[in-house]
């Protein structure tokens, strides 16, 4: 658990990540979020879900898809998912045709980034002590 800041107040944790998509793309993040990773999709309440996108949780983790209709891809921020057994999700993915690219220069931490099908970044870590 955290402690308070200096403020009174504690920040405990991350409930969500959104990522914008264009128009009309939630068939692409559903395959990918939910058929290529394994997310499952929760419904949104009704007075979002008429804004279009889509939510997807797994464990702990939410991430949010929300419609941007001027949309542009994260190509540099981008969510850090925690990950248990990266190897095996690293060759769902490549098995997948999705491009991982390793990066060792997070100290503690495996990791590589890929892309959904829209562009968005995504980074995906595994603490070394966790890992093989």
């Amino acid at each position: 658990m955290s402690e308070a800041t200096p403020h009174g107040y504690r920040l405990d944790g991350l409930h969500h990540t959104q990522l914008a998509i264009p128009p009309g793309a939630e068939p692409q993040v559903r395959d990918f979020y939910g058929g290529v990773l394994g997310m499952v999709e929760i419904d949104k309440p009704a007075v979002l879900a008429a804004r279009g996108g889509c939510w997807f949780r797994s464990g702990g983790l939410e991430i949010h898809l929300g419609v941007e209709q001027d949309f542009r891809p994260a190509r540099k921020a981008h969510p850090g998912i925690l990950v248990r057994d990266l190897d095996a999700l690293a060759k769902r993915l490549t098995d997948q045709g999705c491009d991982v690219q390793w990066d060792d220069n997070f100290p503690g931490h495996r990791r590589f980034y890929a892309h959904d099908p829209l562009g968005n970044r995504l980074e995906f870590l595994e603490p070394e002590s966790q890992s093989r």
